[in-house]
C-alpha cells in the first residue's frame, strides 16, 4: 500500500512554512520584483489596446459597483478581488509579452501579480497595507511556481502550466487575507485536488484566445479558493498522496510530485523577461536571429530555396507548426511565422499576428513553407543545464543557387539573465511606451517616477496610493 504521509505531502506544509515565514531583506531582490511588477503592469497596458481583451473585462453584470473592492488597473473598473484577478490576469497574458520560466513545465510567474494586487488591494481599503508586502508576495509566487517547474512536467501529461498559477496564487492569496498557516494549508490542498485545465487550447488547430485568458481564470481561481478556507472550509492534507483518490495517482498516475531544491529566491533571480517582442519565448533567439538576417535577405526573398532553424525539444513540442493559421493565438505560437515574419520585415509587434497583416502579405506563408525546423541536441541539452537556462535557436538562409547566408546562432534571448544589462534600458522604454495612451499628463509623470524611485521607496507606498495612481480618471 502507498505510505500517505510520503514527502509529497509535505509539500503542503514546506509550501506553507515559505509563505509565512521566510524573511526578504535583500533591497537587489525587492529591486528585481519591482522591476517585474512594472513590466507585467506595462504587459497589461499594452493589452488594453486589444478589442478582444477589453471585452472580457468588467464586471459580469454591467453596472455593478463594489464598495471598497479591487481597482482594475488602466480601468474605470472596481470589482470584487476574485473577479479583478481574472481581468488582470487576463491583460498582463494577452500579449504573451510578460516574463518567463523554462524548465520541465513552462509558464509566467507574473501571473500570479493579478492575485497578489488584487487581493492586495482590497485589503488596503480597510487595513494598512503597503507596496512591500506586494513585493515580498511576488518572490514567493515566483519561487513556489517556477521550483515547481524545475522537474514535473505536467504538459507532459496534456495538464495546463496554469495549475501552478492557482497554487502559487492561492498561497499568497492566503497571506495577503490574513489567513494563518492552517488556513493557507488547507487552500493550497484545495488547489491541487481542484479540476485542471487541458492543454487543448494550446496546440494545433485548437490554438486559440483561451490561452490569453486562462491564467486570469487560474490566479481568481487561487483566490477564491484562498478565501473559502479564510472563511472556515477544511483542507485535505493528503490531497496529493491518498492512493487511487490523491493528486500523484488520479492526476500523475503515480509519480511524485518532485522538489529537489529549497525555496528561496532562485526563481526571481532567473527570470526571463520579453524586452522588444510579444513572441513565445522558445523563439525569441530564433527571431533575433532572423531580424540579424533581414537586411541581408529583405531583396532576396523570392530566390530563397529553403531556411533551416535548429531549435529545442521544448519549441519542437509546442511552436513547431505548418499548415493553416486560423488565428491571432495560433500565430503567435508558430515558430515559422515568427521567423518569416522576422525575415521579411526585420521586426515584430502584436499587430503581426492580427488577421488583417496575415492575409495582406503572402509572402509569409511562402517563407514559412520553405522552413526547416530541426531539433539540435546541444541546445536542447544547454536548455535543461540549471547553470546556462539557455534558450538557443539558429537561422540560416538557402538560395537557389547553392548560396546561403551565414548561420545566425543565439543561446541567449536579450530578456536572459546573461544580457540582464542590455535589457534594462529596453525595459524602461517598453514601460514608459506603453503607459502613454491610458492616462492624463499628470498620471503619466507619476508612473514615469515610479521606475526611477529606489525600491525603498516604492516599498514604503501604500497600495491603495499605488492603485491609485494606475486607476484610470
Amino acid at each position: 500500500m502507498k505510505d500517505t504521509h510520503s514527502i509529497t505531502d509535505q509539500l503542503l506544509t514546506t509550501i506553507t512554512e515559505y509563505v509565512h515565514s521566510y524573511e526578504i531583506t535583500d533591497p537587489n531582490l525587492l529591486d528585481q520584483a519591482k522591476v517585474c511588477l512594472l513590466d507585467s503592469l506595462a504587459c497589461a497596458m499594452l493589452a488594453l489596446k486589444e478589442e478582444k481583451c477589453k471585452g472580457l473585462l468588467g464586471p459580469i453584470l454591467p453596472g455593478t459597483i463594489v464598495p471598497n473592492g479591487s481597482r482594475v488597473p488602466g480601468t474605470e473598473f472596481v470589482l470584487d478581488p476574485i473577479l479583478a484577478s481574472f481581468n488582470l490576469g487576463a491583460m498582463i497574458r494577452w500579449l504573451d509579452f510578460n516574463d518567463t520560466w523554462l524548465a520541465a513545465e513552462w509558464g509566467h510567474p507574473s501571473d500570479n501579480i493579478s492575485a497578489i494586487l488584487s487581493v492586495a488591494d482590497y485589503m488596503s481599503q480597510t487595513s494598512a497595507m503597503d507596496m512591500r508586502k506586494v513585493l515580498e508576495a511576488m518572490i514567493k509566487a515566483y519561487e513556489i511556481q517556477g521550483i515547481l517547474s524545475l522537474e514535473n512536467s505536467f504538459n507532459s501529461l496534456g495538464i495546463d502550466h496554469v495549475i501552478l498559477v492557482k497554487i502559487a496564487s492561492c498561497a499568497l492569496s492566503s497571506w495577503l487575507l490574513g489567513g494563518g498557516k492552517t488556513q493557507t494549508l488547507n487552500a493550497i490542498s484545495h488547489a491541487w485536488i481542484d479540476g485542471q485545465s487541458l492543454r487543448t487550447y494550446r496546440h494545433g488547430i485548437n490554438t486559440s484566445s483561451r490561452k490569453s485568458w486562462a491564467a486570469g481564470d487560474a490566479a481568481a481561481r487561487g483566490v477564491r479558493l484562498a478565501w473559502l478556507a479564510k472563511h472556515g472550509e477544511t483542507g485535505y492534507p493528503q490531497a496529493l498522496t491518498t492512493p487511487l483518490w490523491g493528486f500523484e495517482d488520479a492526476v500523475m498516475h503515480g509519480r511524485p510530485i518532485i522538489i529537489k531544491q529549497p525555496l528561496d529566491r532562485y526563481v526571481m533571480d532567473n527570470i526571463l523577461f520579453k524586452v522588444e517582442f510579444p513572441a513565445e519565448f522558445h523563439a525569441q533567439t530564433a527571431l533575433e536571429a532572423a531580424i540579424t538576417l533581414h537586411p541581408l535577405v529583405a531583396d532576396k526573398l523570392d530566390k530563397i530555396s529553403r531556411i533551416e532553424v535548429h531549435t529545442q525539444a521544448a519549441a519542437m513540442k509546442i511552436i513547431n507548426k505548418s499548415g493553416k493559421l486560423s488565428n491571432y493565438a495560433d500565430r503567435d505560437h508558430c515558430l515559422q511565422y515568427i521567423v518569416a515574419v522576422g525575415l521579411i520585415y526585420g521586426n515584430l509587434d502584436a499587430n503581426s499576428y492580427s488577421d488583417e497583416f496575415a492575409a495582406k502579405d503572402p509572402r509569409i506563408d511562402q517563407i514559412r513553407a520553405k522552413i526547416i525546423v530541426a531539433e539540435d541536441l546541444a541546445y536542447s541539452r544547454a536548455y535543461y543545464d540549471p547553470q546556462k537556462r539557455a534558450i538557443a535557436n539558429s537561422v540560416q538562409v538557402f538560395y537557389q543557387d547553392g548560396s546561403c547566408s551565414s548561420k545566425v546562432e543565439l543561446y541567449y534571448p536579450v530578456g536572459h539573465k546573461f544580457r540582464r544589462e542590455e535589457a534594462e534600458p529596453l525595459l524602461k522604454k517598453k514601460y514608459l511606451q506603453a503607459i502613454q495612451p491610458h492616462f492624463n499628463q499628470q498620471q503619466i509623470e507619476t508612473l514615469q517616477d515610479l521606475w526611477a524611485i529606489n525600491v525603498m521607496e516604492l516599498a514604503q507606498i501604500p497600495v491603495k496610493q499605488f492603485m491609485d495612481m494606475w486607476t484610470k480618471k
